[in-house]
């Protein structure tokens, strides 16, 4: 089956499925698993230069206060219809983060063939999960997809035993630096299953951006900074942008060292299977605690 995908979690999922030599196009975005989509032809390109750009400038480049703005995306058309995809993945939980279904359905429209468009749309880690049914069942592996959501799951269940019963630290998660803004839908379940109390945002939640104060106020135990599509590296290059908040050593979190930078990309900011290795991270960072193979530096490391 030939199939597209316009969403960095989906060619996750697909690669999860055993799928990925049927990937056929991709995003620009698309990095995982390296040597499955290196040779997938890129049908997408970036409306902005995230590299160079500030997180405000970006911020203010896609509509600045709400997760509803110009996407960073642009779709080549072209490309696609010489691809002729089966099957095309995309989704519309977020107009900024990627192609969104009515783009991709409007562009599909004109193919020959008339590929199935499926738009993703999780809110919840059990949703994240159920995702992968969902793709399984259209491409036709809805039992090894059922059977991949059960081990995940299984490694979430194991991350719960572990750290189950210890002191839960509360945690503050940022996805974006300015403006600061909370990390919501599935990420307050990943912090909830590592043994944190999540606070700011909710499970599900689709949040909004919010003033320095209410993370002063909230008195976090541990600080985690996750922004959307940053590297731990590309985050420190913006760091002062927390360390001068007015009372930042104040945070309960600052002041005991557990303020964390992780890979939010990887982990924390797409909906795909790699989000159960984020709540093994979690479990590292919040109680020492290993779960699956060793955290490492790339994955999470204390802003120090």
């Amino acid at each position: 089956m030939r199939i597209v995908s316009l969403l960095p979690a989906a060619t996750d999922i697909v690669a999860e499925l055993g799928l990925a030599a049927d990937l056929v196009g991709r995003t620009h975005e698309c990095d995982w698993p390296p040597e499955h989509v290196a040779g997938v032809r890129v049908v997408t390109s970036a409306e902005v230069s995230a590299g160079t750009l500030s997180s405000r400038e970006i911020s203010d480049a896609v509509g600045g206060t709400a997760h509803s703005g110009s996407s960073l995306y642009t779709l080549d058309t072209d490309a696609l219809g010489a691809l002729a995809p089966e099957v095309v993945l995309t989704q519309d939980l977020c107009d900024v983060c990627a192609v969104s279904y009515a783009g991709a359905s409007r562009a599909v429209r004109v193919l020959d063939g008339g590929p199935r468009v499926l738009s993703l749309e999780p809110r919840t880690l059990g949703d994240v999960l159920d995702c992968l049914v969902t793709v399984g069942e259209l491409l036709g592996v809805e039992d090894h997809a059922r059977a991949r959501r059960e081990a995940l799951a299984a490694r979430l269940d194991t991350v719960r035993t572990l750290t189950a019963g210890r002191p839960r630290p509360r945690v503050v998660a940022i996805e974006w630096l300015d403006p600061l803004w909370p990390a919501g839908h599935w990420v307050p379940e990943q912090i909830a299953c590592a043994g944190g109390e999540p606070l700011i945002a909710a499970p599900g939640e689709h949040t909004r951006p919010m003033d320095w104060e209410a993370v002063r106020a909230a008195r976090p135990d541990v600080l985690l900074v996750m922004p959307c599509g940053f590297g731990p590296q590309r985050t420190l290059r913006e760091r002062e942008l927390l360390t001068s908040l007015p009372g930042w050593q104040d945070v309960p979190a600052v002041r005991s060292g557990e303020v964390w930078v992780l890979d939010g990309p990887a982990y924390f900011n797409r909906p795909g299977p790699r989000v159960v290795r984020g709540a093994e991270v979690l479990a590292h960072v919040l109680h020492g605690v290993r779960a699956g193979e060793p955290v490492t530096t790339a994955e999470a490391l204390r802003l120090g």
